[in-house]
């Protein structure tokens, strides 16, 4: 197996392991988020936690917030403040408020990495667990361009939306290279 492979592997893998034994519950169509800012008693569980930051945020359409996973520590996170219904997914969004995700994103990545080492990555349906929609940034693994179902988009306003599927966006000349079709995408960000 190819050096950059089987390091995406083991980071998927450390990805899907519980922190400090906790199991997270998947946030999917068929386990649908059951936060509900009306009702104090739904949003206790850990998977709500977003969604209780985005009540914090009430006057910014978009905010963002340093991701407190101990392996994690150089990403952010940009979340819509806007709730979504069930399990809040990215086409679940107006393309304005897409639009207005991915620029603010981009922004902060640029402020954080520069304009050429930063990538924005939204897990797919299958392995999210939180219910608020958020995007990772940080910088940009090299090893990740593998160049597989990828296109290159001019502008934010371009970026495709799928419907179960995550995708990563790093910048190449002349706009933004955008990789689809898999699911662990956080995996192409430095941890």
């Amino acid at each position: 197996m190819p050096a950059c492979k089987l390091a995406r592997w083991f980071a998927a893998i450390t990805f899907l392991m519980p922190v400090h034994g906790q199991v997270s519950a998947r946030i999917s169509s068929g386990n649908p988020c059951v936060c509900d800012p009306a009702k104090p008693e739904t949003m206790k569980t850990r998977q709500c936690s977003l969604c209780n930051e985005a009540e914090k945020h009430s006057t910014e359409e978009v905010f963002f917030l340093k991701d407190i996973n101990p392996r994690k520590p150089t990403r952010w996170l940009a979340l819509p403040r806007r709730h979504a219904a069930d399990s809040h997914h990215l086409y679940d969004y107006s393309k304005a408020e897409r639009v207005a995700l991915w620029k603010g994103a981009i922004g902060k990545a640029k402020e954080l990495w520069g304009d050429e080492d930063w990538g924005i990555a939204y897990n797919g349906a299958e392995v999210r667990t939180q219910c608020h929609m958020h995007v990772h940034i940080g910088k940009f693994l090299k090893a990740a361009e593998n160049g597989r179902k990828a296109i290159t988009v001019r502008r934010p306003e371009d970026i495709p939306t799928p419907r179960t599927d995550g995708l990563y966006i790093h910048p190449v000349k002349g706009g933004l290279h955008v990789h689809l079709g898999e699911q662990i995408t956080e995996t192409a960000l430095m941890r």
